[in-house]
């Protein structure tokens, strides 16, 4: 696993592009992540302006009393939520799986110095390292 620009961490996993899908599902089940949305970039650009582009998917992740918790504390992390994980077909086979690095989104928003929210991003930056740590392994 590979940090991508302190932003994520970056996983290559040597399966199809739907089968990294199912295979990155299971890994957030196992720590208590659901899949809100699934945006099927090809496919959207195909449609809207007629474009190719290689399989790309950005999924919406979600740990309910992990967001309960955030929001409750603050309205406006709602804005960086679901945490977005992004699949895409690799050209040299496999797939490529980038999980958003909840300490960079709170970086990004000003709100690395909240404690309870810097709280709540490490539980989930925990998991979700985990996450990819296991997608790596298998």
């Amino acid at each position: 696993m590979e940090a991508s620009a302190a932003l994520s961490f970056e996983v290559h996993v040597d399966a199809p592009f739907e089968e990294a899908i199912e295979r990155l599902t299971a890994a957030l089940r196992d720590e208590k992540f659901g899949i809100l949305t699934r945006i099927d970039v090809h496919k959207t650009l195909k449609e809207k302006i007629d474009k190719d582009f290689r399989q790309y998917a950005i999924l919406g992740a979600c740990n309910p009393p992990l967001a309960h918790k955030a929001l409750e504390h603050e309205a406006q992390v709602g804005l960086m939520l679901p945490c977005n994980i992004t699949v895409e077909a690799d050209p040299d086979g496999g797939s490529i799986i980038r999980v958003l690095d909840p300490d960079a989104m709170l970086q990004g928003f000003g709100l690395e110095d909240d404690p309870v929210l810097r709280e709540v991003g490490a539980e989930a930056r925990t998991r979700l390292r985990r996450v990819a740590e296991s997608l790596e392994a298998s």
